[in-house]
């Protein structure tokens, strides 16, 4: 596969009982839409705000593996949005080292931009998301 630039991530927490059983769900695509890589995995016991910042932080490990050199991430977590971009404070001492990674991961990119999205444009990265969920829990 080719180095894409220029990366779109979707990615998705989900957590059922919050704390409980979660999730991720992640879509790396390039600009034309096509889909370079999915991630849908279980990752145990936590809040959706902690699965939210994993989802995003395995999306970044992926693109930057990929060689990209931008990212375009859309998630529909406001919380993780504002936090990444200094208008919210990390207040929640279990999402530091989380929002610690995340930041440092996006500080690899030459160009990045967070977007927060509604649910319904986030709809593959939600299913992946449960998905992981579903297969684990029966």
């Amino acid at each position: 596969m080719n180095n894409p630039d220029i990366v779109i991530i979707h990615s998705d927490g989900a957590s059922r009982n919050n704390p409980g059983h979660a999730a991720i769900g992640v879509v790396i695509a390039d600009v034309k839409g096509q889909v370079l890589e999915t991630i849908s995995r279980y990752i145990g016991i936590t809040t959706n705000n902690q699965a939210e910042y994993l989802a995003l932080i395995a999306g970044l490990e992926a693109a930057s593996m990929m060689g990209a050199d931008e990212v375009r991430v859309k998630v529909d977590s406001e919380l993780v949005v504002k936090q990444l971009k200094g208008q919210y404070r990390v207040k929640n001492a279990d999402l530091r080292p989380l929002y610690l990674k995340a930041a440092d991961l996006l500080s690899g990119f030459k160009k990045y931009s967070l977007v927060h999205v509604l649910r319904a444009q986030n709809r593959e990265a939600d299913r992946l998301a449960n998905l992981a969920l579903d297969k684990r829990i029966v």
